[in-house]
C-alpha cells in the first residue's frame, strides 16, 4: 500500500449534518451550519456532555438527511479530542450500531471519512457514517488550561471549535465521490507551544500538500 490509497468504486457523501457553538457562527462559516447554537452547553450539565450531545445530534441528522433509519446504518466511524475519545463512544453507545473509534486529533473528521470510504469500497457495508466533535471548553481541559482557572490565554492561541459534523458515506446515490485518500506522516519540527498548535501541524501540511495537488491535476 503506498501512501495514497485510490477507491475504485467511488463513495459518495449522500448526507451531511452540522452543528456549531455562538462565536463559530458569528463569521462567514456560520451561513452553512445546519444547527446554530445560541448555548455552548446545549442544555448539558457540564462540556463533556454538551460535546456528546452534539456528536449525536449530527449523526442523527446525516442519517435523518439521507432518508434512512437507525437500523439502516453499516457502521459509524467516530472520533473526538478527549482522553478515551469518550464523546465519540457514549455518543455510539445510542444507536446500536458497529462502531469503529479513532483518534486523528484535528485529522478525525479526515480519518474517518478515509476509513468509512474503505469499508463501503471493499463491500464490507452498504454505508457509514463519519463523524467528529469537539467542545473549545473540554479541549481548553485536556490541552491546556481549564476554564475555572482563568488563566490568560497569549493572543497566538488557536481557539477549538464547538461544534460537530456528520456524513454518510454510500456506496450509491448522489453527492461528493471519494475518489482517494492519502496519509500523511507525523512530521516534528520540535514545537513545544502548546498554545501554538498549529505551528505543530504546519510542517507535515506543507509537505503532503503537493502529492495532494498533483494527484488531482491542481
Amino acid at each position: 500500500m503506498g501512501q495514497r490509497i485510490l477507491f475504485p468504486r467511488q463513495p459518495r457523501i449522500v448526507a451531511v449534518s452540522t452543528i456549531a457553538g455562538t462565536k463559530e457562527c458569528e463569521g462567514i462559516v456560520g451561513r452553512y451550519v445546519e444547527t446554530a447554537l445560541s448555548d455552548d452547553m446545549f442544555g448539558e450539565s457540564t462540556f463533556e456532555k454538551a460535546e456528546c450531545k452534539m456528536l449525536s445530534h449530527v449523526i442523527d441528522g446525516a442519517i435523518a438527511n439521507a432518508k434512512l433509519m437507525r437500523d439502516q446504518v453499516g457502521m459509524i466511524v467516530s472520533g473526538d479530542l478527549l482522553n478515551q475519545i469518550i464523546s465519540a463512544s457514549f455518543a455510539a453507545r445510542d444507536f446500536s450500531v458497529p462502531f469503529l473509534g479513532i483518534y486523528g486529533a484535528c485529522s478525525t473528521m479526515a480519518e474517518s471519512l478515509a476509513v468509512a470510504a474503505a469499508f463501503v469500497d471493499g463491500g464490507y457495508c452498504k454505508n457509514a457514517v463519519a463523524a467528529t466533535g469537539s467542545h473549545f471548553a473540554s479541549a481548553e481541559r485536556q490541552y491546556r488550561y481549564p476554564l475555572e482557572l482563568g488563566t490568560t490565554r497569549p493572543p497566538q492561541s488557536q481557539w477549538t471549535v464547538t461544534g460537530a459534523g456528520a456524513a454518510l458515506v454510500a456506496g450509491e446515490g448522489d453527492g461528493i465521490r471519494i475518489t482517494s485518500a492519502t496519509l500523511g506522516k507525523v512530521v516534528d519540527f520540535g514545537i513545544t507551544d502548546v498554545n501554538n498548535m498549529g505551528a505543530a501541524m504546519a510542517p507535515a501540511i506543507g509537505i503532503i500538500a503537493p502529492q495532494v495537488r498533483n494527484a488531482m491535476n491542481f
